[in-house]
């Protein structure tokens, strides 16, 4: 391994660096600066550190967070699933508006760098509503008196905390791989390039996996045994070392010039086609402009008042290079080809909110587990919110059995390669999601009925002699339905979109669950409202006995029964589909950065 990174890491005898910031950074190294060569594997620790730690701290509050929001701000479970809804949205929105910040502004390094330290500051802020008495509602009075209810400011400080690591989120989240790519690129032919992308890459997601199920098992039981001061504590100093280390190597990063980015193209495609509107389509290939080097070329048929974008009105429309002399009155053929082939594949993308939203339900399976036998022996329970790892660990196995097992062994059977295409994967994902809710369903439904048997209708706090592991098997479903779909959903996007839209790819999968976070807080709402009454209980009270949580799961699953039936019609619609591997996709992008996307979810 030392040979290896030694073969892969020569030193540059031609590197040029002031003298001011030689002498800075010379301590961080014992091989002087001057003789290292920026980027290699010497950088990839300080980037996976970074987003692992990042993972840890952020992945490992979510879980618990239902608990701290009903006892310490003595909010209801609807209004805490909401609440989570939002934070949930924003979190995967504002990665989109990260990766453009850092293509067409700040750069990948600063925008990553920014993110640390805002995601830190949240981290620190939450810890203080701990920390500090004041800053959360006083204790219940146990004279009888009202209990005082959440103030504005306190609200506010609180939601303030969440903003703040949504923004942190935004910044790391879609640059972090396309940040550790680009170290790898110094220009000429490595024959070794793509082999250490790979391994790159592999590092990546591996560590990715083991920091959510570090979140899930060791800082859920901090916070259970040790408190929320140390609860939350914790992953402050994560956030803070997670920021320490990608800062400490920032003299070793090769940090790639910012550029423009692809959704600015979208945006003058729709406003030059408006400006054309009244313009009749040509009949000659030459009046369409296209990118140098392309030769004429003519858009698709399809969606065709978009070609009225880069039709050449007059010569002078064009610039002696061939580009167009404003952007913003003429694009290229392929500029309307993008638009086209995003818009196409919208209503696919749409068909994966409903599994985001079936995914996104922390708040009611969380309660599940509180009020069922978590114990694994006499000593030892699992805390209520770490059974969120068995999606992971299921995931996890079940990526491998397909890559590794059935996959070779259908092939063998076959005598030819067989693999599913992306888009039947979809729609796996979505049948099995199904299946979670009403599992889901079931499990609740006995759960509620041995709770009242055993007396426990008015007490939500009570333990049910029912163990929590059965809740297993619909977090295992969650975990198979979310290989399928993400990873299927990835796998379409790429192969169904052009090289030049690879960061589109990956920030469709982050803006479904953004908008399922929306449309679920919506569904919430609405069941909280129309399911209660005078004397009537809500489906989803805060008192798991008195609700219903089994016919919100039911709904949920007929829904996505309904979804189902969409998909296929889409399919329909979309006609047949492309195929591609994604991993040679990313090694093709690796050689153009640009192109390269953020983590993909």
């Amino acid at each position: 391994m030392e040979q290896e990174m030694a073969e892969l890491l020569p030193l540059n005898r031609g590197s040029k660096m002031e003298d001011s910031e030689r002498q800075t950074f010379s301590h961080f190294s014992l091989i002087p600066i001057k003789s290292r060569e920026k980027g290699g594997l010497i950088t990839m620790p300080f980037i996976i550190a970074n987003e692992a730690l990042e993972n840890v701290a952020s992945y490992g509050l979510l879980p618990n967070m239902t608990f701290y929001l009903m006892r310490e701000y003595r909010m209801d479970v609807t209004t805490t699933q909401n609440l989570l809804f939002f934070w949930s949205a924003t979190t995967n929105f504002l990665p989109i508006v990260g990766a453009v910040v850092a293509d067409s502004y700040l750069g990948r390094f600063l925008t990553i760098g920014l993110g640390s330290i805002f995601s830190f500051l949240g981290t620190v802020v939450l810890w203080l509503t701990a920390m500090i008495p004041k800053a959360r509602p006083p204790p219940c009075d146990q004279s009888g008196q009202a209990c005082k209810s959440t103030t504005t400011s306190q609200y506010m400080l609180l939601v303030f905390s969440f903003l703040l690591m949504s923004i942190g989120a935004g910044g790391i989240r879609p640059c972090s791989l396309a940040f550790g790519a680009n170290q790898f690129d110094k220009g000429g032919s490595n024959p070794k390039k793509h082999t250490v992308l790979e391994s790159f890459f592999a590092w990546y997601y591996t560590s990715s996996i083991v920091s959510v199920l570090i979140a899930l098992t060791g800082i859920v039981y901090l916070q259970d045994r040790l408190g929320w001061k140390i609860g939350f504590g914790v992953p402050a100093i994560l956030m803070f070392l997670s920021a320490l280390f990608f800062f400490i190597a920032s003299p070793f990063y090769i940090k790639p010039k910012v550029r423009s980015n692809v959704f600015a193209s979208f945006i003058q495609v729709l406003v030059v086609a408006c400006k054309n509107r009244k313009l009749c389509y040509p009949n000659q290939n030459s009046d369409y402009h296209h990118k140098n080097g392309s030769g004429p070329q003519v858009p698709t048929d399809k969606l065709r008042f978009l070609n009225k974008a880069c039709i050449i009105k007059s010569p002078e429309d064009v610039k002696l290079n061939g580009g167009a002399a404003n952007p913003w009155n003429l694009c290229t053929v392929e500029q309307v080809d993008e638009l086209k082939a995003l818009i196409r594949v919208v209503p696919l993308w749409s068909t994966g909110i409903m599994i985001s939203i079936n995914l996104s339900q922390s708040s009611f399976p969380l309660l599940q587990a509180q009020s069922m036998n978590r114990h694994l022996t006499k000593g030892f329970q699992l805390p209520a919110g770490s059974f969120g790892m068995f999606l992971m660990i299921a995931l996890t196995i079940w990526v491998l059995l397909y890559d590794r097992v059935m996959l070779p062994l259908a092939s063998k059977i076959k005598g030819r390669p067989v693999r599913l295409k992306p888009i039947v994967r979809m729609g796996l994902g979505i049948f099995v999601s199904c299946m979670s809710m009403v599992v889901s369903g079931i499990i609740e439904h006995i759960r509620r009925r041995r709770a009242i048997s055993e007396g426990l209708l008015n007490n939500s706090q009570g333990l049910v002699e029912m163990s929590a592991l059965w809740l297993i098997i619909p977090n295992s479903l969650n975990g198979i339905a979310e290989a399928f779909s993400a990873i299927g959903s990835t796998e379409f996007y790429y192969s169904e979109l052009p090289k030049s839209m690879s960061s589109i790819a990956s920030a469709l999968l982050g803006l479904g669950m953004a908008v399922a976070s929306l449309l679920a807080s919506v569904i919430l709402n609405a069941v909280d409202k129309y399911t209660k009454g005078e004397g009537t209980e809500s489906w989803v009270s805060s008192n798991i006995n008195k609700g219903h949580y089994e016919y919100y799961y039911w709904l949920l699953a007929l829904l996505t029964g309904f979804n189902l039936l969409y998909f296929v019609a889409c399919c329909w619609q979309y006609g047949p589909s492309a195929d591609v591997d994604i991993t040679k996709r990313m090694m093709e992008l690796s050689d153009d950065d640009h192109h390269l996307p953020g983590k993909l979810n």
